[in-house]
């Protein structure tokens, strides 16, 4: 018999669902689609009627409900309610999803794009298992040497996080080139820390990478929207970031602020834990830059 999943607590469900949705058989994303566009709804239903508004049996109801740790639609319905009761709303909502229109201007252009990044942020410290964050952290604080491995737009963020670790002192690098991170992938050792990028957790050059990295022995973290995506398969630790946003933004806006914003919060808490070898590495980086000497 599988053990049950931990049930989701109110203020979880539906951005855990969101992050889910890509990992569940096609009848159970038929339902989670459900509850996301009309959660309100579903909160007023019986199993019955939602069954026949998703198209799917009361036994698939009651996997899916099993599936994020619940005994039963019931229980669901009810923890789903108190999310809904006590998630602050206001008149801007509709902005969290909205697209671009011809007729903005560009300070409501500006409105939507903050409330894209302001939501996206809440969602990813809803989906952030902080234990896994404090693992991963510990695990770079006693690397021999850290590889980011991120194809696209994804390696582009992971260029930025080799910036921030290499001035805090750790041996780091950004490996961005599919043969490359192959490579450098199957040299790791015991005491090594892969970090692999992509927000789908389905790219095949990063997945690879991350494979050959974890069958060398090295800790493998994986930093993706999906849960239960074939990264998060691979990974020791998998930290999930948001991306409730509009289509118009696509992976960009939303996406890489999750991202970086993840990455941020593992470099603040390794600054945290030793702050005066993060000054001194950081000072003489700074000197070793400083050009007009």
């Amino acid at each position: 018999m599988e053990p049950q999943a931990l049930r989701l607590k109110p203020g979880k469900i539906l951005d855990t669902l969101g992050a889910m949705q890509n990992s569940l058989t096609r009848v159970s994303q038929r339902i989670a689609h459900y509850v996301l566009s009309s959660p309100q709804k579903v909160t007023q239903l019986s199993i019955s009627e939602l069954s026949r508004e998703t198209q799917a049996g009361e036994a698939t109801l009651i996997r899916f409900c099993r599936a994020l740790g619940y005994k039963g639609f019931q229980d669901f319905k009810m923890d789903l309610a108190i999310e809904l009761a006590t998630t602050e709303t206001d008149n801007s909502s509709p902005l969290l999803e909205g697209e671009i229109s011809e007729s903005d201007d560009a300070h409501t252009i500006g409105l939507k794009l903050q409330s894209t990044i302001n939501n996206v942020l809440s969602e990813t410290l809803n989906l952030l298992d902080m234990n896994q964050v404090n693992q991963v952290v510990n695990a770079l604080r006693t690397s021999s040497a850290v590889y980011i491995f991120g194809v696209g737009s994804s390696g582009i963020t992971a260029e930025d996080m080799k910036h921030k670790l290499m001035r805090i002192g750790l041996r780091v690098d950004a490996v961005t080139n599919n043969h490359f991170m192959y490579m450098q992938a199957t040299l790791l050792k015991a005491g090594d820390v892969a970090i692999a990028i992509s927000h789908t957790g389905t790219s095949p050059e990063t997945v690879h990478a991350l494979e050959l990295a974890k069958e060398a022995g090295a800790t493998t973290v994986a930093l993706t929207h999906h849960l239960g995506s074939p990264l998060c398969d691979v990974a020791d630790f998998s930290l999930i970031n948001g991306n409730r946003q509009g289509m118009l933004q696509g992976d960009s806006i939303g996406t890489k602020t999750a991202q970086l914003f993840v990455l941020d919060l593992l470099y603040t808490l390794l600054v945290q834990a030793a702050p005066e070898k993060a000054r001194e590495s950081k000072l003489r980086t700074m000197d070793a830059l400083n050009l007009a000497k």
